[in-house]
């Protein structure tokens, strides 16, 4: 059965890593039901889960990424690589998942999480400069980009309220192979598998429109 190990939020603290003052990157484990939400539009500090926030509004948060997940499994993987412990939330995720292959999700693919909370897979994470600094790992937006497991933000299709240990199960498998690993390949290490990516119709607006202007270059 797959499930939530931990959900995650962050409140702001310093950072000497980005143009922006302080991250939201902190993410840590809370206790007890946590509400998921539809949040305004990017540029807002909310994202969809309360009490959570992002800092960067250029480049996190609104509706397509409402909610960043990562898998357990990943996070292990990680750790046996570069020999430190990973508690969850430290990649930023809210959702730390178990039994679930997020790398392999198909954009627009919707999970029912708990009872109510209908998500739904929009995109791969982009590594920044602040993530990296986050961890501290010299070259780690190279290592990242080439080991192409990146999690996935998703959208809010159904609000509701989750909390660790409830089961995350696939509602809805759209009818195409473009998955969470195929998408973060195209759109960093490898842009000749882009054409791959347009029977994805779920992906936000700017990437699709980054899509096109790149295949009409």
């Amino acid at each position: 059965m797959a499930y939530l190990l931990s959900v995650n939020v962050g409140t702001p603290v310093r950072t000497d890593h980005s143009d922006m003052s302080h991250t939201g990157i902190d993410k840590q484990p809370v206790e007890g039901p946590v509400a998921i939400f539809v949040p305004g539009p990017r540029g807002t500090q909310e994202t969809g889960v309360a009490g959570d926030r992002v800092c960067d509004t250029r480049h996190h948060g609104g509706p397509d990424q409402a909610v960043y997940a990562y898998a357990r499994e990943d996070l292990d993987t990680w750790a046996g690589e570069l020999g430190r412990d990973l508690p969850s939330g430290v990649f930023g995720e809210n959702l730390t998942t178990s039994g679930l292959d997020v790398t392999g999700a198909r954009i627009g693919e919707r999970w029912l999480v708990g009872d109510t909370a209908v998500l739904e897979v929009s995109a791969p994470r982009i590594p920044c400069r602040t993530f990296a600094g986050w961890l501290g790992e010299r070259g780690w937006i190279k290592t990242f980009t080439r080991r192409a497991i990146p999690g996935a933000y998703l959208r809010v299709i159904h609000p509701g309220s989750v909390r660790a240990g409830d089961e995350v199960r696939v509602v809805h498998t759209p009818p195409h192979d473009v998955t969470i690993g195929l998408a973060f390949r195209a759109l960093t290490a490898e842009p000749e598998l882009l054409p791959r990516l347009l029977p994805a119709d779920a992906l936000p607006v700017w990437t699709r429109e980054k899509i096109r202007n790149r295949l009409a270059a």
